[in-house]
């Protein structure tokens, strides 16, 4: 049986990295936020749909793993609100424990593969616009269709999927390291 040492110990873990990985989560997912809120509402994407045609699935698969994102964040409130638990009398078994930490952590592997793909589906298409793009200045009337230059909005919406991406791997790794600090026998 661990004495009360361990479970203090436990408890202080639990607590410290659900903090940490909840607003880390949160300042990620606060960019993520503004950015896809800028895109949608006052972006020249929205405007110019004609050319934002490859970038849509792109910026629709970082939405959904930004609402995974607010399901781990919801996962990390109650990872910190386990680790209070385990410092009181109410303590919840080890098998509670574990079963919210792999919770947390299907969903950040699940925002992973959303933003993954995401980030493939924005990229692809800038690519291409990039290399159809011609060296020098464009004349009038000749190739200006096909020479439309990269905005700084299609970059926020790469930087976007990036900023969730990211959240979901610092998700990813402090629920690791949760799970093996659960299971730790020493």
């Amino acid at each position: 049986m661990p004495d009360r040492f361990d479970f203090q110990m436990l408890s202080a873990g639990l607590r410290r990295m659900g903090w940490i990985r909840f607003w880390i989560q949160v300042v990620l997912g606060v960019v993520v936020l503004g950015v896809l809120l800028f895109t949608a509402v006052g972006g020249s994407l929205a405007r110019n749909a004609e050319r934002a045609v490859g970038l849509g699935p792109g910026i629709s698969l970082t939405t959904l793993a930004f609402f995974v994102l607010l399901y781990s964040l919801w996962h990390g409130w109650l990872i910190v609100r386990t680790g209070r638990a385990l410092n009181s009398e109410a303590k919840p078994t080890r098998g509670e424990t574990s079963r919210l930490i792999k919770r947390g952590l299907i969903a950040d592997l699940f925002g992973l593969v959303l933003a993954a793909v995401g980030y493939q589906a924005l990229v692809g298409p800038l690519f291409i616009q990039a290399s159809m793009q011609t060296q020098g200045l464009a004349v009038i009337g000749q190739g200006t269709a096909d020479n439309l230059p990269i905005t700084s909005l299609e970059i926020l919406s790469v930087l976007s999927n990036t900023q969730v991406l990211f959240a979901h791997l610092i998700g990813l790794i402090l629920s690791l390291w949760l799970l093996q600090r659960v299971y730790r026998t020493s």
